[in-house]
């Protein structure tokens, strides 16, 4: 046997990346280390003396350390030991809520949530929100799948606040889009008598802060500052939209997320859409949730493949209310498909195939085919957006009336000169629905991927004093009130990636147009809930209408969504996601417009530019 110096025979310690741990191996230990890495898949030994490991793989496999000849030399990083008890106390407690036969001791009932969160608590609970709470508190750590618009955050800040009274919580630190800080701010002064310091994360923010803000955006370099505040006091780490951190450790937002849930004594995700790529977004999320555990519980509950059981299965480990709950009335969603003019067309079939060359051998490039995607969606609106402009976003400029297209004219200058003889179709479509709501008294929320498009559609609708919101727009809040308040603003304008998330429009606007989607799945739910969510008039007539360019890319996007919304829907057992995905055929109605309806409309587009 080796002669071994004294002291530590093993360190467990943190390695360079968020999700490894490192063995280091005293002096003379070396062999042990080499027997001891054998026992996980997926450690990589660095020298004699040294190996990673994946924190996940460690958590789940503690039993190998067992066979570590010294244990009483071996010492841990304190929060990883931490993290290492609480997942041992996790795997039993994930273990008895996936077995329907144990007995659920400690069970929080909801009739007991108004004694647990006491009389500094104002806020006003649903009951489907006292249910989720109670649950959510029965658990160590939670995932909260409500719907957009049943009132997450509000459940969330509930949490945070039993805690306060019952575990001595301290602090609160929300990772989330920019969009939904206010949601916490007004939660904050609405359900609390004595309101938690809450201040946006940045250098000059109030180092006796009780809650902190930050968005994922910035998450990445700020983990090292706020882990150490995290780990200063008992904390709870809220993901608030926690589907951005879907590719896990493979994702620059899931890594940060990975490196700092370790700090915090209690972890919280929060999302309407969980899993909008398929199980691999679900093992991520859960991974975060309870790690060592949480991944292998969801692949081994679809592994045979059957997502109802799957469903049954996960259930007890995290809340969902659905929409079919909060009692709103229905939404009718319609896709128009709408046939490409003969220029149009002939442009788009030779985009097709110039773009079908160039994606040859670069299958496994992800972000060139994406480039190719975008372009595209584009045409599939109009090839007139490909072409070069003064600006990157300067608008299209159709004519009124078109011109006669030129014998013997080339393609590439079609596609620059495209709106002087044809109209996208789509675009006379979102003319005529904003028209017809108008004239009703309805407003319409118009969504487009492109800024382009989104300051084209600016140019035509300028009769109906639109509002517009994009990631360059500096005034964003002002443009929603707009919207909101200015009874001639009929209609916004935007993309589902700025104003997806967070904002709230269903006391003011029952009509959604889409332009064009793309192919995630979870901003096209969330931006759905922009107008149809809690608080909803029980009158109300919420219409959704999608726009797709006949053979186009428009049918795949709308057939890869319909399969990622039926899986959603089944996996989360919410027949509302699976309707979703089913979209009924509706006829068109811009076409009914004549050459004096065009002209009516889009006279404008001249005015004040001679």
């Amino acid at each position: 046997m080796p002669t071994r110096a004294t002291g530590l025979s093993l360190s467990i310690e943190f390695g360079d990346v968020a999700t490894k741990a490192r063995f280091r191996a005293g002096s003379g230990w070396e062999e042990a280390l080499r027997r001891l890495s054998v026992s996980f898949s997926s450690c990589v030994q660095r020298s004699p003396g040294t190996a990673d490991v994946d924190i996940d793989e460690l958590l789940g496999n503690l039993m190998a350390l067992a066979s570590w000849p010294e244990p009483d030399s071996v010492a841990w990083d304190p929060q990883l030991a931490a993290l290492a008890t609480d997942s041992a106390k996790d795997a039993q407690t994930v273990a008895q809520r996936l077995d329907p036969d144990a007995a659920h001791s400690g069970e929080t009932d909801a009739a007991d949530v108004g004694d647990l969160l006491g009389p500094d608590w104002k806020g006003a609970l649903t009951t489907f929100q006292r249910r989720d709470l109670a649950k959510l508190l029965s658990l160590r750590h939670g995932a909260n799948f409500s719907v957009p618009g049943a009132g997450k955050t509000r459940v969330g800040l509930a949490v945070f606040h039993a805690l306060r009274r019952s575990e001595g919580a301290e602090r609160l630190l929300v990772v989330g889009p920019k969009s939904c800080y206010e949601a916490w701010q007004d939660e904050n002064e609405q359900c609390l008598r004595e309101p938690l310091r809450m201040e946006v994360f940045s250098r000059g923010a109030d180092p006796a802060a009780d809650a902190l803000l930050v968005n994922y955006e910035r998450l990445d370099g700020a983990v090292n500052e706020l882990g150490q505040w995290l780990a200063a006091r008992p904390s709870l780490l809220v993901l608030d939209e926690a589907h951005r951190m879907k590719l896990g450790a493979a994702g620059t937002y899931g890594a940060a997320c990975l490196a700092l849930g370790p700090r915090a004594r209690r972890r919280l995700i929060m999302t309407g859409t969980p899993a909008p790529n398929g199980v691999r977004d679900l093992e991520n999320l859960f991974g975060f949730v309870w790690p060592g555990h949480g991944r292998q519980k969801v692949a081994q509950a679809v592994a045979g493949g059957d997502l109802a059981r799957a469903s049954q299965v996960l259930r007890p480990l995290y809340v969902r209310t659905t929409k079919s709950e909060l009692g709103l009335p229905p939404v009718t969603t319609n896709l128009r498909l709408l046939p490409l003019p003969a220029v149009h067309q002939e442009v788009y079939e030779a985009l097709l195939g110039r773009f079908s060359a160039r994606a040859a051998g670069c299958e496994g490039d992800f972000q060139a085919l994406g480039r190719i995607v975008v372009y595209m969606l584009m045409a599939a609106t109009s090839p007139a957006l490909l072409s070069v402009g003064t600006t990157r976003h300067e608008p299209l400029a159709y004519r009124v009336p078109p011109l006669a297209v030129p014998a013997g004219t080339p393609l590439f200058e079609l596609m620059q000169d495209l709106p002087n003889y044809e109209m996208s179709p789509k675009y006379q479509e979102v003319l005529a629905i904003v028209r017809q709501n108008a004239a009703c008294g309805r407003k319409t929320l118009v969504w487009s991927t492109f800024v382009r498009s989104l300051n084209t559609l600016e140019r035509m609708l300028r009769n109906f004093s639109p509002a517009v919101v994009h990631g360059g727009t500096e005034d964003r809040q002002a443009q929603i009130e707009r919207f909101r308040a200015d009874p001639d603003c009929a209609v916004l304008l935007s993309n589902p990636a700025t104003l997806g998330e967070g904002i709230s429009l269903h006391h003011h606007c029952h009509d959604a147009v889409y332009v064009d989607r793309d192919f995630a799945a979870a901003r096209f739910l969330q931006s759905l809930d922009r107008i149809h969510r809690l608080g909803l008039a029980p009158e109300a007539e919420t219409r959704i209408t999608v726009l797709a360019s006949a053979g186009t890319i428009d049918e795949v996007v709308d057939g890869r969504l319909q399969d990622k919304l039926q899986f959603m829907g089944r996996i989360l057992d919410d027949p509302d996601v699976q309707q979703l995905a089913d979209l009924d055929e509706e006829p068109a109605i811009g076409s009914g417009l004549d050459q004096r309806d065009l002209e009516a409309l889009m006279g404008h587009l001249h005015a004040g530019t001679t």
